[in-house]
């Protein structure tokens, strides 16, 4: 079987992970510093906090811009729960906007028709590792915070992602694009908003009390993260192989294939194959080849509001199948076999 998604780890994370634990010294301490500077100069920002997750980064950011009760902060319906969740933390109410169907991306027209005076922020997603219109966004004249989590290393006209909005966010989780196994990070090209964040993750030996949290990474995760980040450029490299030989083997099927954008890292490979998206995983596992929905269930169906007509139609038609950097050439090959054969029965 091969899995829809598998992390990349070596001989460097488990020898990285040793040299801590034999140090005695696991906690949050001098390998997440060496983390938070390394990933910001990777990243083009100033400034970087190391997080226990990709929720607790984006909870802080609201945070860190004062987003509070009785305030709105727009989010796209086409996402995981844990946007929702984060706005949810604050007491702000979730406002749902629609995505381009092209980029699967946030749609600047239709947020731009949700934005009110109570709004103090968007949280723009760069989805399965192609960076969202920033500019179009920007015109608006809201904060923005870039959810990275699916985009680590992405960039567009040489901008990377995370370096255009007030904050940016990313997960390391164990799926992601590069991994800590959890963890998260928080960067910002602006000292204050990240003095912020690292003020509120943990909540001891502090001068004035306020409500702050345990959001604090452990030193065992950063070491295996700063492997990962020497790692990144070949990880993505080794994606955009992979979705090279994809497009070519697929561009004659009848289904839908993703955006060839420049810097676009592919954390995820989406087709989309029309109404039958179970009919298409049941074959390919069948076949040995797990595949998925990219989205669990998109927001505006948890929340029971329909007016997000491009969510709700990548939601019933749009499949995910495996890209990750493990892949051997053989997986590839067996990959696309099964995808062209399943093609051809269910397109027939």
């Amino acid at each position: 079987m091969i899995p829809h998604s598998r992390p990349t780890i070596g001989e460097g994370e488990i020898n990285a992970v040793t040299k801590v634990i034999s140090s005695g010294r696991i906690a949050q301490g001098k390998e997440v510093a060496a983390f938070e500077e390394e990933f910001a100069h990777n990243m083009g920002v100033k400034y970087a906090a190391a997080v226990s997750s990709g929720t607790a980064a984006l909870h802080l950011s609201l945070i860190a811009l004062n987003v509070k009760t009785g305030d709105e902060v727009i989010i796209p319906s086409f996402v995981c729960t844990a946007l929702l969740n984060a706005v949810n933390y604050t007491g702000a109410t979730p406002i749902i906007a629609d995505i381009d169907p092209a980029s699967l991306n946030i749609d600047p027209s239709n947020v731009a028709n949700k934005v009110t005076d109570s709004t103090r922020a968007i949280i723009v997603p760069h989805m399965f590792g192609l960076m969202a219109d920033m500019r179009g966004l920007s015109k608006l004249g809201v904060p923005l915070i870039e959810d990275c989590a699916q985009a680590v290393g992405a960039s567009r006209n040489e901008d990377m992602a995370g370096s255009l909005g007030r904050l940016g966010i990313y997960s390391f989780y164990a799926t992601k694009v590069m991994t800590c196994g959890e963890g998260g990070m928080v960067v910002s090209n602006e000292e204050d908003l990240i003095e912020r964040v690292k003020d509120t993750r943990e909540y001891d030996n502090q001068e004035k009390y306020a409500v702050r949290y345990n959001y604090k990474m452990t030193d065992l995760q950063a070491a295996i993260g700063r492997q990962q980040l020497d790692h990144l450029d070949d990880f993505i490299s080794r994606r955009r192989k992979i979705a090279t030989e994809y497009h070519q083997a697929f561009d004659k099927l009848s289904s839908g294939l993703p955006p060839t954008d420049v810097g676009h890292i592919y954390y995820r490979y989406n087709l989309n194959v029309g109404q039958n998206v179970d009919g298409w995983i049941a074959r390919l596992l069948a076949a040995g080849i797990a595949s998925a929905k990219p989205v669990f269930k998109p927001l505006h169906q948890y929340l029971e509001s329909g007016d997000c007509p491009n969510a709700e139609a990548a939601f019933s038609q749009t499949l995910s199948i495996p890209i990750y950097p493990s892949l051997s050439d053989n997986d590839v090959e067996r990959i696309v076999e099964a995808v062209t054969i399943v093609s051809k029965i269910l397109n027939t």
